[in-house]
C-alpha cells in the first residue's frame, strides 16, 4: 500500500511538471547531423544545394552554415523553423550565409517567439545588422494592416563573435571553435583581424561531432577532431576542377588565378582528409561540400580509395538531406 502511495505522489508530481512518467525514462537523445546542402562552392548545381547543415537534438535544430536554400531544405527534412534555436556560421563566404536573410526574415513574418542567437566570426554581427537592416521594411508592412505592432527583427536575434579556442554551452552542447587555414591573410595583420574562418566541435555526453567548414591543411582542424565520433569535412577534387580551367584555352585572368590559388591553398583533397581523420583517430568520416564538377560513380570509388590510405574507418560521401 506504501509503495502503491508513493508512485502515486510521484506521477501526480510528474503531471504538474508537464512530464510524463514515459519521458522521464527515456534516455538524452543523441544528436543527428542533416547535410541540408553539399555543394562545394559558390556555382549552383541542380542536384545539391549550397552549404547547410543541421544538428537535431530531440525537437531542436541548431544550423551549421546558412547557404542559398536552407529554409526549403529544412522543410524537406520536416524541420520547422520554430525549432532552430541557433546558428553556427564557419567563416562569411556567400556561399555559406545566403539562406540567413530568409531565416531572419521568415521568422520575423511568422512571429516565431524566442530571440535567435548567431555564433560566428569577427564580422558576423555587422553582417546581421545589414541583414536586420533589410528586414525592417517587410516588418514595418507587416500584413498589410494599421495597428498591429511592429515586430523589431532587431530584437529577435542575438550575435556572438567567436574567435580561435572560444568554448561556449549551447543547450546541451559544449562547442569548440578553433581558426582553420581557409584564408591566408598574414597574422596580425587588419584583414586577418577583421576576417577568420572557424571550425566547429559540438559535444554532448552521447556523440561528439566535428565540422572543419572550409579550411585548408590545419593542424587545429586536426586537434579538434582528435576522438571525435564524427568528423563532417570539406574535400576538394582539385584535378576535376582544374582540368575544366584548361578546357577554356589561354592562361586566366588574375581573378581566375586567384581562385585557382584559393583552391589549392584552402580546401582540402582526398588525401587530405584522410590523413586528417587518420591523425585524429575519429570513428566515421562524413563528405560534404564536395567541390568537384558532377562526380562519376568512379570518381567516387577513387575518393574513397585515396582517403582508405590514411584512414581506416566508415566513410561516407553526404547527398543532400542525408542524416548520420
Amino acid at each position: 500500500m506504501m509503495k502503491s502511495a508513493l508512485a502515486a505522489i510521484a506521477l501526480a508530481a510528474l503531471a504538474a511538471s508537464g512530464v510524463s512518467a514515459q519521458q522521464s525514462a527515456e534516455p538524452p537523445a543523441s544528436p543527428k547531423w542533416v547535410t541540408l546542402g553539399t555543394n562545394g562552392g559558390p556555382l549552383e548545381i541542380a542536384d545539391r544545394s549550397e552549404p547547410a547543415n543541421a544538428i537535431l537534438i530531440g525537437k531542436e535544430a541548431y544550423l551549421v552554415d546558412v547557404g542559398d536554400g536552407a529554409c526549403e531544405q529544412l522543410a524537406k527534412a520536416k524541420v520547422s523553423l520554430g525549432q532552430v534555436k541557433a546558428v553556427f556560421l564557419s567563416h562569411l563566404h556567400f556561399d555559406h550565409i545566403g539562406g540567413l536573410s530568409a531565416l531572419i526574415g521568415l521568422r520575423n513574418q511568422l512571429l516565431i517567439p524566442g530571440v535567435l542567437t548567431i555564433y560566428g566570426p569577427p564580422g558576423t554581427k555587422d553582417l546581421v545588422d545589414g541583414l536586420v537592416a533589410a528586414t525592417e521594411p517587410s516588418a514595418h508592412a507587416a500584413y498589410g494592416f494599421a495597428g498591429r505592432p511592429f515586430a523589431d527583427p532587431a530584437s529577435q536575434v542575438k550575435v556572438v563573435e567567436l574567435v580561435d579556442d572560444s568554448s561556449v554551452d549551447v543547450g546541451p552542447m559544449k562547442v569548440t571553435a578553433r581558426q582553420n587555414s581557409h584564408y591566408s591573410f598574414a597574422p596580425g595583420s587588419e584583414l586577418d583581424k577583421r576576417y577568420k574562418s572557424l571550425s566547429y566541435r559540438f559535444d554532448t555526453p552521447e556523440r561528439s561531432i566535428v565540422y572543419t567548414g572550409d579550411t585548408g591543411p590545419s593542424r587545429a582542424v586536426e586537434e579538434l577532431a582528435a576522438g571525435a565520433d564524427l568528423l563532417v569535412s570539406e574535400m576538394i577534387d582539385l584535378d576535376s576542377i582544374l582540368s575544366v580551367f584548361k578546357r577554356s584555352g589561354p592562361p586566366p585572368p588574375p581573378p581566375a588565378q586567384d581562385m585557382v590559388g584559393h583552391l589549392r591553398e584552402h580546401h582540402i583533397t582526398p588525401d587530405q582528409v584522410g590523413e586528417i581523420a587518420g591523425e585524429a583517430k575519429v570513428h566515421e568520416l562524413v563528405i560534404t561540400h564536395l567541390v568537384a564538377r558532377s562526380p562519376s560513380a568512379a570518381d567516387l570509388m577513387r575518393y574513397h580509395s585515396i582517403i582508405a590510405k590514411h584512414y581506416a574507418g566508415p566513410v561516407m560521401i553526404a547527398n543532400d538531406l542525408d542524416v548520420f
